[in-house]
């Protein structure tokens, strides 16, 4: 049995003044078809934010969540409100943040199913009440389509530019950087793809998106389930478009393992947090050839490796007290790293 406080609303109660916050809805019941968006909520949405709201990103890979990367992202946001942004399934973050990891007033959730809820007074409501949001996992290309030139991006971009923080994982993770991995073909690259052809159609880049710094002016491009999923050849391959493309332009690869989070604050301090021993990686790029029909040619990249005991200063980018640094070269297919980086079994 759902939660009392666990309200599903397929219609909403008018919001009566800017910054008055939602408080009730007009009726309940099952999904309508047509309904571009669902919304849930639990907890007290009307209580005042108990603490300080501050800055903040959190860059999580996707599997389990490291609960501690949690309570930093809602310490954050003052113990107070979060919007959960989705395309799939329902209200599972929004109970697992509330009911198992605690610490917050309310969470509500918005699911969006349809580009025309991206421009309804109530959902930008929702998110202009939020304290801290975070984007769920899925598939990137649903959140590029439903909010890319749409007031919801407006909206934010201006919840971050406002000084609040801001989190997601997998596909909530993906689309953070100045340069996105779309997936706009309805697929999902792989590094043996990649490199069959550096040159393939899939692979899908988006800009103009989000602007979160400070990974937009470092032209941070970011990958997901990175080690276990064996994306290092996809991420190059696709950094050396963006080279090819953008000539003498910033740029940064960030591939963050699963059970693992880059926490950045708003002083530009990074941290890891992590439930199985998981790195953030960051890819700078050397030279490069892509090849059709063949596998990019990449000479004396650098890759660092932050760790649980890391520490990354975003106006550089520099890693005091690194897991690992190595170079990397792919040749003939091959990704080689110098000196060999430790890598999950």
């Amino acid at each position: 049995m759902r939660h009392p406080s666990i309200q599903r609303i397929v219609s909403f109660a008018i919001i009566a003044a800017v910054g008055s916050l939602l408080a009730a809805c007009s009726s309940f019941g099952a999904k309508t078809a047509a309904a571009p968006y669902d919304y849930y909520r639990i907890g007290n949405v009307e209580s005042p934010t108990p603490g300080r709201v501050q800055g903040g990103l959190m860059l999580l890979g996707g599997g389990d969540w490291p609960y501690d990367a949690f309570h930093w992202l809602f310490d954050r946001a003052g113990n107070g409100h979060i919007v959960v942004l989705r395309a799939s399934y329902a209200d599972e973050n929004q109970q697992e943040m509330y009911e198992k990891i605690g610490g917050v007033a309310s969470v509500e959730t918005l699911v969006f199913h349809d580009r025309k809820a991206s421009f309804d007074p109530r959902v930008l409501a929702v998110i202009a009440h939020a304290d801290g949001i975070w984007i769920a996992g899925g598939d990137q290309s649903n959140y590029v389509r439903d909010w890319k030139g749409t007031p919801v991006e407006d909206a934010i971009n201006r919840h971050v530019a406002s000084g609040k923080p801001l989190g997601g994982t997998s596909a909530g993770l993906a689309v953070q950087g100045r340069y996105v991995y779309g997936a706009m073909d309805g697929g999902s690259l792989t590094s043996k793809e990649s490199l069959a052809d550096s040159r393939t159609g899939a692979i899908t880049l988006v800009e103009d998106f989000l602007r979160f710094e400070p990974l937009y002016s470092a032209g941070v491009i970011t990958d997901t389930h990175f080690d276990a999923r064996d994306r290092q050849a996809r991420l190059i391959t696709m950094m050396a478009h963006l080279q090819e493309s953008h000539p003498g332009a910033p740029l940064l690869g960030i591939g963050v393992d699963e059970q693992t989070a880059l926490c950045i604050d708003a002083d530009g301090s990074g941290r890891i947090f992590t439930a199985n021993n998981g790195h953030a990686w960051l890819f700078r790029a050397g030279r490069s050839t892509l090849r059709k029909n063949g596998p990019v040619v990449a000479e004396a990249w650098h890759v660092t490796g932050a760790g649980r005991d890391s520490r990354i200063d975003t106006r550089d980018w520099s890693v005091s007290n690194p897991a690992f640094q190595s170079t990397v070269d792919i040749r003939d297919g091959r990704l080689e790293y110098t000196p060999a980086i430790p890598r999950h079994p």
